[in-house]
Parts: C-alpha cells; structure tokens; sequence
C-alpha cells in the first residue's frame, strides 16, 4: 500500500495539555478505533507530527506504544500501518464485552451507587452528545472511552476497567461518520444518559438491557468496513 498522509486533517481535535504525548495517543488511538486513520494505510510520524504541530519524536513514541496494544503496526523505513481486525477478531471483542460490561452494569445498578458519582459522569456524557452533533469522531470515541471505563470503576475492579479498556481499543467502529452524516449519531450517543439515568433509578434490568444493546450498536451498525482506500473509484472521490 502506498503512503497516505492526507487524510489526517481530523487530528485537528488535538487539543495541547500538559502531558503532550498522553494528549497524543489518545488522539491517535481514537483516530484509529473511529477509522479517521484507515485500515491498511501508511502514516509517517514526521507527517503526523505536523499536523499536531509538534517534533515527530513524541508522535513516534506514541505510535510505538499504539503498535504494542496492536492498533498498527511498524513499517520499516516508511512508518506506521493501521491494522484492521478480522471480522471473526471482532466478533470475539464483541463477545468478551457483552461477558464483562452487561453483568458488571447490571451489578453497579443493583448495588447502588452514591448520586455524586454519578453527577461526576454526567457532564461526559453530555460531550460524547456534543461531540457526536459536531461530527468530531475523534473526540467522541475518547470521551467514551473515558465515560465507559469510568462507570465500571464504579464496580471496584480496576483490573476489569483495564480489560475493557483493551478490549475497546482493539475494536473498530468505522460507522460513524455515516452515522453522523444521517443525524443519527446524535440520538444513540444519548443512551449514555439513559444509561446513568437508569443506574440512578437502580432499574438493574434496564441498564442490563440497555448496555447489551449498545455494545450490540458497535458491531452490528457502527462496525461497518470502510472500503478499499486504495479502489481507484474511491480515491477520486476523496
């Protein structure tokens, strides 16, 4: 495949803080699991590095670590391909969530939890919404991921966050620029609310339900692959 470092103008969402480079992986990972970086393509750190506007070490280093948890992989002297899972890989990633994210839901509603901490995730399901109304894929894949992992912390298991954790980043949820293109982005980013709503009523059964269903809207609506970026009929059109 040849080198692509065109299609990067998403990183814009970048935003600078304090530790650069976390700022940059997190960044990077959620331009992979969203497939604003595509599957199969070639990235320079030194052409990613300008569009963060910053050296190409830190932009390495990071994809250095995003190629150990198995979102790219290094390309001698060319530089990093974003891998792409197997339709059965993410079947299995579905499937290990459905075992560990439902019941865990289900269990931080029955037990309760106190309303403050609650209140602490309200405001980040309310920017994956923003997000999502925006069209910032990027942004809304990481806040979600930050939503997520902190409500199962609720359980009390940081070694079952971190799974998770994984877990989601090794998925694909190349949809989602469609789906925001059709204005339904929006109304599924939502069932975040729903969800703590729901915890906060201590309805065990409906977050288990609702939990299961949106886990199921990532492989089923939201994993869609993109095609071929190398399809001469595609290319044209970018």
């Amino acid at each position: 495949m040849s080198i692509n470092d065109t299609a990067t103008s998403a990183l814009a969402a970048f935003r600078r803080r304090p530790n650069i480079r976390e700022e940059i992986i997190e960044t990077l990972r959620g331009a992979v699991i969203s497939g604003e970086l595509r599957p199969r393509m070639i990235y320079s750190a030194p052409a990613l590095a300008e569009q963060f506007n910053v050296s190409a070490t830190p932009v390495r280093e990071a994809m250095i670590d995003l190629a150990m948890e198995g979102l790219v992989e290094a390309v001698r002297n060319k530089g990093f391909r974003v891998t792409e899972p197997s339709e059965e890989e993410l079947d299995h990633l579905t499937e290990l969530r459905m075992l560990i994210e439902v019941p865990t839901v289900r269990r931080i509603a029955e037990s309760g939890v106190d309303p403050e901490r609650i209140a602490e995730l309200r405001p980040l399901a309310e920017d994956i919404e923003n997000a999502a109304a925006a069209h910032d894929l990027i942004t809304h894949v990481t806040i979600d991921m930050e939503f997520h992992t902190k409500l199962l912390s609720l359980a009390g298991n940081p070694q079952l966050v971190e799974t998770v954790r994984s877990l989601r980043a090794r998925s694909r949820i190349y949809g989602l620029k469609s789906l925001a293109d059709r204005g339904q982005l929006v109304a599924s980013s939502h069932e975040h609310t729903e969800l703590l709503d729901l915890i906060d009523r201590h309805d065990a059964e409906g977050a288990e339900q609702l939990m299961r269903r949106h886990i199921g809207h990532v492989r089923g609506i939201w994993a869609d692959k993109p095609s071929d970026p190398t399809d001469p009929v595609r290319a044209a059109d970018q």
